[in-house]
């Protein structure tokens, strides 16, 4: 477990412009959260884990940060 790292996630959703225009509004999907991770890319697999089941038709509106410390 030496080589774990800290790092911060959160995902959120982005309506396209043509939902936008019909009052979507941009939504967070997973609170900011706290893990130790051996990579970033481990960590994007965990996030992507988290998205919600009413998301996986728009994955690609989709985008997931992440902070390493």
């Amino acid at each position: 477990m030496k080589d774990t790292k800290l790092f911060q996630y959160a995902s959120f959703f982005i309506p396209t412009d043509k939902e936008a225009k019909e009052g979507a509004k941009s939504v967070m999907i997973t609170e900011v959260t706290t893990l130790l991770a051996r990579s970033e890319q481990e960590v994007l697999i965990i996030a992507s884990r988290s998205i919600p089941e009413q998301y996986m038709d728009k994955l690609n509106q989709v985008t997931i940060v992440v902070r390493p410390f």
